[in-house]
């Protein structure tokens, strides 16, 4: 990589980490709120789906302002606001006021990936390797902020760990306010803004350019990623809850409080995910077809979950070995599909076409919260692997019609 490489590649990891740091600890903090709040897990579901819809809701039209504007100054404030909501989270005295400031969360965090990724796919030479860099930051993220969460929790109540989790957006605003990225994605021109006005304005081009890119191969791309998120969801957001319903191993005493050694399993999982980003990211640069990729992909991801609840049965090693399996194969689909969109967008529509995509991953993808929360409720934990696994095969069957078509 250049010079221009690296300092984005620094700047998008810093970023990509801060963000799956919080999105991640959420769950963690789900099993506290379930008896702090006095709620069912299917009334949490919707809770959760209502923040984390917003993340994806506002893809399409946070990929606009990057198009438009450029990316470094909708990532920082991506970073501050999710920070804030946070504060908010630490404040909230009952569910509703924590609902709304799970949607605070929602949207700040809207504004990262739409940003983040135009940022890599139009001002990065060695895309993909930026990209593998940036999913494995983004996966030390999604390790490191539940870990800290877990171990603060512990010792602390949760409202001051909230508090705490304040910080770390605090020290990525600053740093990253002094690493030069540069505008390889610039903004717009005066006269192309200009061009855009006399079009009939933002909305009318917004639209146009929805209608070129959801009447091409990008369609069944974005099917893909909506069923991929619903499984993302599903998983992540319930899976410390069913973890700390399964007695495989004796809680551990650790200072004034103790540790369910089946929650490390969590954060396991999550950490094989920077080997999954990072593989993904490498072959994306290595495979001939990255459709046929994503077949074999979403195909040991199905046999995984549906691995899970017979290793459940064995003990804790077989389920961590299970777990890290479902870590890496979900990870790696992250890199291979921002390459795949890439490759089959034009540069211009690439903040736009990752908007749509996570609004089909987190948006749509929220879904997968809410169904999984009302399974807990209404049925048991082994149906909701059975129904994950489900969704995997329809990744996997989607994927290999794209596969064949192309």
């Amino acid at each position: 990589m250049d010079g221009d490489d690296r300092s984005i590649a620094r700047f998008t990891a810093l970023s990509h980490a801060t963000f799956h740091g919080y999105e991640l600890s959420i769950p963690v903090f789900v099993v506290v709120w379930l008896d702090a709040f006095s709620v069912t897990a299917a009334t949490l579901g919707l809770v959760l789906a209502a923040g984390f819809a917003l993340v994806g809701i506002g893809g399409p039209p946070c990929g606009v302002l990057a198009d438009r504007y450029g990316s470094k100054r909708l990532v920082l404030c991506s970073i501050g606001g999710m920070g804030l909501s946070f504060a908010l989270i630490a404040l909230s005295p009952n569910v509703l006021v924590l609902t709304l400031a799970l949607i605070v969360w929602g949207a700040a965090a809207s504004l990262y990936h739409p940003a983040g990724l135009s940022l890599i796919s139009r001002g990065a030479e060695a895309r993909g390797t930026v990209l593998g860099y940036h999913g494995a930051a983004g996966s030390v993220g999604t390790a490191l902020g539940p870990s800290l969460a877990l171990a603060l929790l512990v010792v602390l109540d949760w409202r001051a760990v909230a508090f705490v989790f304040v910080l770390p957006a605090l020290f990525a605003v600053a740093l990253g306010l002094r690493i030069d990225v540069g505008e390889g994605d610039r903004p717009r021109t005066s006269d192309e803004a200009e061009t855009v006005r006399a079009d009939g304005g933002h909305v009318r081009s917004f639209l146009a350019d929805s209608r070129s890119l959801l009447t091409g191969s990008f369609l069944v791309v974005f099917a893909i990623v909506m069923a991929y998120g619903i499984y993302y969801r599903g998983l992540t957001s319930f899976l410390p809850d069913v973890l700390s319903r399964l007695a495989i191993a004796e809680p551990v005493a650790v200072g004034g409080g103790t540790v369910d050694p089946a929650q490390a399993v969590y954060v396991g999982l999550l950490l094989v995910g920077v080997l999954g980003q990072y593989a993904g990211g490498r072959l994306t640069d290595r495979v001939a077809s990255i459709e046929r990729a994503l077949v074999t992909t979403f195909l040991v991801l199905a046999l995984a979950s549906l691995a899970f609840v017979p290793a459940a049965g064995v003990g804790l090693v077989a389920l961590a070995a299970v777990c890290a399996v479902i870590g890496f194969a979900m990870y790696v689909f992250a890199p291979m599909g921002q390459a795949l969109i890439a490759e089959t967008v034009p540069s211009d529509l690439h903040g736009l076409s990752y908007g749509y995509t996570y609004l089909g991953t987190f948006g749509v993808g929220a879904i997968g919260a809410s169904l999984a929360g009302a399974t807990l409720t209404y049925a048991t934990w082994q149906a909701l692997f059975a129904l994950l696994t489900a969704v995997a095969l329809v990744c996997a069957g989607i994927a290999g019609w794209l596969a064949i078509r192309s």
